[in-house]
Order: structure tokens, then C-alpha cells, then sequence
């Protein structure tokens, strides 16, 4: 019954993958099989993960447990027994949260509250006299433009434009939204404003608020950010309707000095077509503010499973095959930078990159920026991997630590799983291990192994 249903299958992919000129075998799903059988049987993904959340914790770039991150990923490849284990250095920007931020709404009708909010990453910290002003509610850069100095000088200025939920796909909301959080301390530090509150990125409605990277912009001053909670955000919107409201925020965070980190890579090695490399990795550090778990954990030992699977089913690469942890994503991209400028100097013909970094959850497939008869290649597979309920393969992603190999030609490939959970832990002190489902993290590891095997196979 097996092999009916092999022969079967391998007609149907060979028949419906004609016109891209895509050859498949029976080989190719025996391999397949053998790939998600050993994920989901014998996976070490989830043991991994538990010891990296669990055990180390937080990895902020440039913290302990950044270093002892690194230890481990070292460590955990050369007990693998990959053919080559190795790091590269990269000086990382060394930020630190410091004490815990205080938030605090004033009206006169009401008294005051105490509400959620953090220090938004590389943000400046107020120090302990605080940061005290009339709120002012905008919802994106042109209205904030259209206030201008005479509204905005002095006070804190308030972003409060929600991710879009009618999206399907949440990181298209996410993208509709993060400008503000990216770009909008400096911008309403340029009307005069003495502080910004952003709004957490996330569809959902709860007391959490989420991190995540600000970038001042040159000669304007730096003023502090925090973001605050939807449902404390929710609240002091509904607060601005009704009378002037004013806003106390404490935050101790600064920017010390940068501090040596590195990138760490582990290598399968290839029998033919050795001098060329496929990556898949994810990146090693987190925010401060808990394991980091979906973002991007997952990630990383999903990264790690792809090479210990080929291994372990005896598959010999023809190309050399790399997991790679980059270190410093979330807030500099200095490890994926640090990546590319070291593989253009070495001369590195890369075939792929593929990046996990949207969480542990199920695969649904891939997203990828590539040339036009490399996207009909990879698409030309999809059937090799509807077994198994992988059908996303479209066009427009790949990854911010692959991102810098984008002109040196290189294809870059995005892991997509589903995508309705991630903002409800991404870069909140609740992204902990207990939120992710073990076969979910399997199911990814094998849906990514089976892409390397095949673009090693028969490249792109």
C-alpha cells in the first residue's frame, strides 16, 4: 500500500510539475518522508529549545545571556558532530532596560492610574525625575505634521494607530503599523514634543505591553519612548475624549558602549559542490524582557534540527549545508550584516538562504525574493509537500538577517507558519517556552529540511 501510494504520488508531482520542467522522483518522496519521520519520531528541537529558553533566559545583544547563548549553540553543534562548527565576531550595540518603567494617566475627573508600559528598545531613559506633559493623541505622521510645533511642544505625543485586523496575514498589519514605533520618537521630537507613548503592536487586547526597536533619527533629539499596553492605550484614548489628560513615565534605560559578540555557524559539508553554501538560520538574541521564545528560539534550534535530520537519515549534501545563529536582529541587524560583508569578502557563492524567524508554529510554507525562473522552481515542489499541509508559496519575503545577502544575488526564503498567534508573545515578556507546541516546532524543522534537500539537489 505504501509504495502505491509513492508511485502514485510521484506521478501526480511529476504530471502537475511539467510545465515548470521541475524533475521529481520517487526518491523525493521516500526522502521527504524519511525527513518528517525523523522530526516528528526523534526530534530534538523541542529538547534544544527548552534548555535556551529555560536555561539561559533573555539574550539581549551584548548581555550575558547573549554569551552564554552563544556557549550553547557552539556547544550543541559540536556534540552534533556537524563537520565544522565556527564563530564569527561582530560588535553588537550594548543597550540596557534598567530598572522597571513606571506609566501613570492624570485627569481631573478621574484621579490618577497606574498603567503597563515599557521602554521601547535603544530608546534613551528619562532617568528618575521622569517624563510629565499633556497627551496628545495622533494617529499617524501626517496628522502629527498637521499639529505641528505649536500643538505638539512640550507635551507626549501619543501613537495610537492599531494594526489592521481585517488582514489575514499579520504581518502585513504589523508592517501597516510599525512606523510608528520605528520612526515616531524622532519625529515628534521634531515639533518639540518631550516624550512618546506607542501603542503595542499586537491585534490583541490584554495588560501586555510589547518591545521592540525605536531608531532616532540624525540631529534631532532623542526623547523617551515606551510602549504602552492596547488595553492602557484603549483607556487613555477614550480618557483624550473627554478632557485634557496628562501623562508621568519613568524609564531608566541607556546605550552603553558596544560590546564583542558573534555570529555562530555550523557547517555540513558537501561532496561535490563544496565551495557553494545553502543557509538557513535564525537570529540567536532576543529582547531582555523574556525567553524569547517564538521570536526567535524557534528559530534557532529549528535551524540546528535541519542539519541533525540530514545527518541522522545518512543524507550527504553536495553542497555545503550551514545552520546559522545570528547575533544582534532586534535591535542593530549587526550579525546578518556582519554575515554578508564577511561571505562577499571571502567570495561565497551562496545558492540559498532560508530564515525562520516568525515563530515556532504550524508551517504553512514560504515566502521568497527571488529571480522569476527561481520562483518557478520552487513552486514547481509545492506538491512534494501537500502530504503534509504545506501549500504557501508565494513571492515577496525572506528574512532581516538574510536580508544583507540581497546584493549578492542571493535567493532569499522565508519560513511561513501560521501567523494568527505570533504578535499575541512577539517581543513581550510572555514569548516563553510554554507557548510553544512541540509537534508545531517538529513540523517546521522537517518542512525546512525538505526545502534544503531539495534546492541541494537540484539547486536553483
Amino acid at each position: 500500500m505504501k509504495h502505491f501510494f509513492l508511485a502514485i504520488f510521484s506521478f501526480l508531482v511529476i504530471g502537475s510539475t511539467a510545465a515548470q520542467k521541475i524533475k521529481t522522483d520517487d526518491q523525493d518522496v521516500e526522502m521527504l518522508r524519511k525527513i518528517y519521520d525523523e522530526a516528528l519520531a526523534r526530534g530534538e528541537s523541542y529538547q534544544m529549545l527548552e534548555f535556551l529558553t529555560s536555561q539561559i533566559g533573555a539574550r539581549l545583544a551584548g548581555s550575558p545571556g547573549a554569551a552564554a547563548a552563544v556557549d550553547w549553540s557552539k556547544e550543541t553543534m559540536e556534540n552534533l558532530a556537524f563537520d565544522k562548527v565556527f564563530l564569527q565576531e561582530v560588535m553588537v550595540p550594548h543597550w540596557v532596560r534598567g530598572k522597571k518603567e513606571i506609566g501613570r494617566i492624570t485627569q481631573s475627573k478621574m484621579g490618577t492610574v497606574e498603567v503597563n508600559v515599557v521602554a521601547l528598545g535603544n530608546s534613551v531613559g528619562s532617568g528618575p525625575q521622569g517624563v510629565a506633559g499633556q497627551v496628545v493623541e495622533v494617529k499617524s505622521f501626517e496628522e502629527l505634521a498637521k499639529l505641528g510645533e505649536a500643538g505638539v511642544k512640550g507635551k507626549i505625543v501619543f501613537f495610537n494607530r492599531p494594526m489592521d485586523p481585517t488582514f489575514i496575514d499579520t504581518f502585513a498589519s504589523y508592517g501597516g503599523a510599525g512606523n510608528q514605533r520605528g520612526a515616531g520618537p524622532s519625529e515628534a521630537a521634531k515639533y518639540g514634543a518631550v516624550g512618546a507613548i506607542v501603542r503595542s503592536l499586537t491585534t490583541s487586547h490584554d495588560d501586555v505591553p510589547h518591545t521592540g526597536s525605536t531608531n532616532y533619527a540624525l540631529n534631532i533629539p532623542k526623547i523617551p519612548a515606551v510602549a504602552i499596553s492596547t488595553n492602557d492605550a484603549d483607556l487613555l484614548s477614550k480618557l483624550l475624549t473627554n478632557d485634557a489628560v496628562n501623562f508621568y513615565f519613568e524609564t531608566h534605560a541607556q546605550m552603553l558602549e558596544d560590546k564583542l559578540s558573534h555570529n555562530v555557524i555550523g557547517e555540513l559539508k558537501g561532496s561535490t559542490n563544496a565551495s557553494e553554501y545553502i543557509v538557513v538560520g535564525g537570529h540567536l538574541d532576543s529582547w531582555d524582557l523574556a525567553e524569547g521564545a517564538h521570536d526567535d528560539g524557534t528559530g534557532c534550534v529549528q535551524s540546528i534540527e535541519v542539519l541533525r535530520i540530514l545527518k541522522a537519515i545518512g543524507y550527504q549534501p553536495k553542497r555545503t549545508l550551514r545552520a546559522v545563529m545570528f547575533m544582534n536582529e532586534e535591535n542593530g541587524l549587526r550579525g546578518g550584516r556582519k554575515y554578508a560583508e564577511l561571505a562577499a569578502a571571502n567570495k561565497e557563492k551562496h545558492v540559498a538562504a532560508i530564515e525562520s524567524d516568525r515563530g515556532g508554529f504550524k508551517p504553512v510554507g514560504f515566502t521568497f525574493t527571488a529571480s522569476d525562473n527561481q520562483v518557478e522552481r520552487i513552486k514547481g515542489w509545492a506538491p512534494l509537500f501537500e502530504p503534509y499541509q504545506v501549500y504557501k508559496f508565494d513571492t515577496g519575503g525572506g528574512g532581516a538577517d538574510i536580508s544583507p545577502l540581497a546584493p549578492q544575488g542571493v535567493p532569499l526564503i522565508g519560513f511561513y507558519p501560521d501567523p494568527q498567534r505570533y504578535f499575541d508573545y512577539h517581543h513581550t515578556a510572555i514569548d516563553t517556552f510554554d507557548k510553544v507546541n512541540q509537534r508545531e516546532l517538529e513540523l517546521g524543522a522537517a518542512t525546512m529540511a525538505a526545502l534544503t534537500y531539495l534546492i541541494d539537489k537540484y539547486g536553483l
